[in-house]
């Protein structure tokens, strides 16, 4: 017996917090994601919210909280950088992501194609031009074009059930 469809405008979402429990239940790497403002000054935070979109182009999304300091920063970038971190850059991900002000203190870093901040000894690091630029809830989604790229081999930071875990064997 099959049953009828329900009509969708009449579905309701689910309570943020029964979103937020059922999310930390998918594993991710973690990443940070970095801008420079228009004055040159470096900018970023830690994102878990990465995502290959294709490989012809090659796209990659992000997705950027409005209320987060950086967050005009960001929109009003033509271009950014992902940085995905190794299991020693732990506290790196833990600055970029409480850290108000000042994040890049202590930071190694350099610019390559795009001008935006690749920081040392990441596991990869994407530089992309931006896209598209799509509101969407309270966050901005950032497409951008992969322009420049580079990997070394380790081991990544992986982010689970709200903590920080390491691969097995």
């Amino acid at each position: 017996m099959s049953r009828s469809r329900p009509d969708p405008n009449t579905l309701t979402p689910v309570p943020a917090g029964a979103f937020r429990e059922a999310c930390s239940h998918f594993a991710t790497g973690v990443a940070v994601a970095t801008v420079c403002a228009s004055d040159g000054s470096p900018h970023g935070l830690t994102i878990s919210s990465f995502v290959s979109v294709s490989l012809e182009p090659p796209l990659i999304l992000i997705c950027v909280d409005a209320a987060s300091s950086v967050h005009t920063t960001f929109c009003a970038s033509p271009v950014f950088a992902i940085n995905v971190l190794s299991e020693e850059q732990r506290q790196l991900s833990i600055d970029f992501a409480a850290v108000p002000e000042g994040r890049f203190e202590r930071v190694a870093w350099h610019s390559e194609e795009t001008g935006a901040p690749v920081i040392a000894e990441v596991l990869a690091w994407f530089e992309c031009r931006v896209v598209n630029r799509i509101e969407a809830g309270d966050h901005s989604i950032l497409i951008g074009e992969v322009v420049g790229t580079g990997s070394r081999s380790g081991r990544p930071l992986l982010h689970f059930d709200r903590n920080y875990r390491e691969l097995g064997n």
